[in-house]
């Protein structure tokens, strides 16, 4: 991915200069003929406008057959590309990482343990499901961790898997489904919801902006998880220990592929699950990462039909090698910044800090040799509460401004007493007169 990086940096490089020479050229023989001098214009014009514009606008996304998708830079947020991101579609399976996150989060709390066990109660068994559903294969008599049904969350994508979870941390399903919601509110998504933690249910519901925010949350919280169970090719159970002891010479032990076919298909995917009910479709929360990029793929909506998995599978990737062929995560690496100055204060100097994130997104051609500026305001006068506007920090590469952050008082600064005021007073009107 370098090297392709290089290559194209080293391209419009010598386009750049290409360009630069050929005008140089047409320049110098203009005076030879108004030919010459028309054809000097038209070159300027190229080299001013239509090149920088050609050079750093991305070519347009590929089409996809799926409903809904969107693309978001999971550093910083960023949506790099949408397709009707707020239309509401049901999540299917990928409701089972709510669940998840909220047994992680359960763990994290001191409230469960991954090595405890449990026994399946009656509703979570696999002969109580819904005709068609997922499964890792609960039945009467066994004894899980609590590590082997988040295995089987996240491999064979269980829906007895999730009636147990719910169940070991809520009184019942609809109570779970409850925390489920608080959660999302937390989170701030408004339009998604559940009423069960599997996804088997039409009444989910979610939309590819606010699942990629999740899935973001999820995992920024839970980064271990995509290596301890979303990247997991295969997961077999029942094993020996689960049994009773009359059956372990032969637990009928079944083993499942996990649901996410692109893992080990495109380069840096490890995560995160798929989900199919007829009423929405194929759908798949996707992401992976490249030479500290990571971008979330969020695609809902494939067709129900046959070969509407491949449909979305296909969209997926073709999203994923699009956004990491245009886009990549930069982040810069900055000094300290110097206090500014203040006047009329009981201090001379405040510290500032940043008023938004230093890493931002960018135009895979952007940012080589980048440097940094600061742009301060009007002289600041005391009093000033913290957080106070301070200029910006103004951040560019060779070919101009990529961002600019804010820049805020660290601290509050009262005023200083009466021959401070007047001296810095004097200061300032001097000052302001010789800038005129």
């Amino acid at each position: 991915m370098k090297i392709d990086r290089i290559s194209r940096i080293l391209t419009t490089n010598f386009l750049y200069n290409l360009c630069s020479l050929l005008f140089v050229l047409v320049c110098v023989g203009s005076w030879l003929n108004k030919f010459r001098s028309r054809l000097a214009h038209v070159v300027f014009l190229f080299f001013v406008f239509v090149f920088p514009a050609a050079a750093f606008t991305p070519p347009a996304p590929p089409e996809i057959g799926s409903r809904a998708a969107v693309v978001m830079d999971a550093a910083t947020g960023t949506f790099v590309f949408t397709k009707n991101p707020d239309m509401e579609i049901q999540p299917a399976s990928l409701t089972k990482l709510m669940t998840m996150h909220l047994a992680f989060r359960e763990i994290a709390a001191g409230r469960a343990c991954l090595d405890e066990i449990i026994v399946p109660p009656r509703e979570s068994w696999a002969i109580n499901q819904m005709r068609g559903s997922s499964l890792m294969f609960l039945a009467p008599g066994q004894q899980v961790s609590l590590k082997d049904l988040l295995l089987g969350l996240a491999i064979p994508s269980g829906n007895d898997a999730a009636v147990a979870v719910a169940l070991r941390f809520a009184p019942s399903v609809p109570a779970f489904a409850e925390m489920m919601n608080q959660e999302a509110a937390a989170m701030g998504l408004e339009r998604t919801r559940f009423v069960e933690p599997s996804g088997i249910s039409d009444h989910n519901m979610t939309t590819a902006r606010e699942f990629a925010h999740f899935s973001r949350n999820y995992i920024s919280m839970w980064p271990e998880s995509l290596a301890l169970y979303h990247t997991v090719s295969e997961f077999s159970f029942p094993r020996a220990e689960h049994v009773a002891g009359a059956f372990r010479d032969n637990p009928g032990t079944i083993t499942q592929r996990n649901r996410n076919t692109l893992l080990g298909r495109v380069d840096g995917v490890d995560g995160i699950r798929t989900g199919f009910i007829y009423a929405s479709g194929f759908n798949i929360s996707l992401t992976a990462e490249r030479d500290g990029t990571r971008f979330i793929a969020v695609v809902l909506g494939a067709p129900s039909s046959p070969g509407g998995d491949r449909i979305r599978d296909e969209d997926g990737r073709r999203l994923l090698e699009w956004a990491f062929s245009r886009y990549r995560t930069l982040r810069p690496r900055l000094d300290a910044l110097e206090p500014a100055r203040i006047w009329r204060g009981r201090e001379n100097y405040v510290p500032l800090g940043l008023g938004a994130p230093l890493e931002f997104t960018a135009f895979i051609l952007r940012g080589e040799n980048m440097s940094w500026r600061v742009d301060a305001s009007a002289p600041l006068i005391a009093p000033l509460p913290a957080g106070s506007p301070a200029g910006n920090l103004v951040l560019y590469d060779n070919f101009g401004e990529l961002r600019r952050i804010p820049l805020l008082t660290a601290r509050e600064v009262e005023q200083g007493g009466f021959f401070r005021r007047l001296f810095d007073s004097i200061r300032l009107f001097f000052m302001r007169g010789a800038a005129r």
